[in-house]
Formats: structure tokens, sequence, C-alpha cells
């Protein structure tokens, strides 16, 4: 188990994984810039019969 906590194959992974986590919650939008994005969207079209 020792040589597995002390192998570079082991701190490249943690490292990469410790910068992904931290990016993933730098990047994350803020509550104001989330709500002015998502604004609801209405889309009307008529509707005509078949053969009419």
């Amino acid at each position: 188990m020792s040589i597995i906590l002390t192998s570079d194959l082991f701190r490249n992974f943690m490292g990469g994984f410790v910068i992904g986590a931290v990016a993933l919650l730098a990047l994350q939008p803020r509550e104001s810039d989330a709500r002015s994005y998502s604004a609801p969207v209405a889309v009307e079209a008529p509707v005509t019969g078949l053969g009419v």
C-alpha cells in the first residue's frame, strides 16, 4: 500500500484531480449570472388542420 501512495502515477492522478476540482469550483457561474441567461421562452405557432 505504501508503494502505491508514493508512486508518481498516484501523485500525478491526485494532483490532476485536485486541480480539476478547484477549476470546477472556480468556474461556476454566480447565481445572478445563471438567472439572467435562463429567461423563459414562449413559442406560439398557428395550428391548421390537414387538408384545409
